[in-house]
C-alpha cells in the first residue's frame, strides 16, 4: 500500500492539533488546506462560529487572530510542515466548504456545489450543483435542474461549497 501524498498527510496532522485548540477559542474548524501559491507554501485554516455563523454572527478578524494565536506555537512546536508558509486563519466566506455530515446538514435547502474524484451518473460526469435534499456519512442528494434527484456517495465527494446566490 502506497503513503498518503505529503500534503495530505500535513493537512490532517495540522488537523488533528488545530481542531480542539480552535475549538477552545469556542470556533470551528472547517477546512485545513496546504498549497503551493506563487509566493510560497500556505497553511489556510478555514474557521467559523461554534455550530455555524449568519450574516449578523460572521467570524470577524479578531476570531482568526484568536485561532491564528492558538494554534501557531503548537504548529511551529510539533513541527508537521516541512516547508516554511505562510499561517492564514480566514472565514468560510459566502461559499463555506462542506466536509463533513453536519455542514451539509446546515444548509440542506440550499444551493450546493459538489465535484467528485470521478466520473459518475449517466451520463458520467465529476461536477453537479443543485439544492441539497438529503445528506448522511453514506450519501449526498441533490436536485440537479434537468437532471432530477443525484445521488452521490459521500465517499466519491472531492470537494463541495454552497453556492451563494444574489
Amino acid at each position: 500500500m502506497s503513503n498518503p501524498p505529503v500534503k495530505q498527510t500535513v493537512e490532517q496532522k495540522v488537523r488533528d492539533l488545530a481542531e480542539p485548540l480552535v475549538a477552545g477559542e469556542e470556533l470551528e474548524l472547517l477546512d485545513v488546506e496546504y498549497l503551493r501559491e506563487p509566493g510560497g507554501w500556505i497553511l489556510r485554516l478555514t474557521i467559523d462560529k461554534l455550530g455555524g455563523s449568519s450574516p449578523e454572527n460572521a467570524v470577524g478578524l479578531e476570531d482568526c487572530t484568536r485561532a491564528s494565536r492558538a494554534v501557531s506555537t503548537v504548529l511551529d512546536v510539533e513541527d508537521v510542515v516541512p516547508n516554511e508558509y505562510s499561517l492564514e486563519v480566514t472565514s468560510p466566506g459566502l461559499n463555506r466548504p462542506l466536509k463533513k455530515t453536519e455542514h451539509y446538514r446546515r444548509v440542506l435547502g440550499q444551493k450546493i456545489k459538489v465535484r467528485t474524484f470521478g466520473p459518475i451518473g449517466d451520463p458520467p460526469r465529476k461536477s453537479f450543483a443543485g439544492k441539497l435534499i438529503e445528506a448522511d456519512d453514506a450519501v449526498v442528494v441533490l436536485d440537479v435542474e434537468g437532471a432530477g434527484r443525484i445521488s452521490i456517495p459521500f465517499k466519491d465527494v472531492a470537494k463541495a461549497h454552497v453556492q451563494y446566490e444574489f
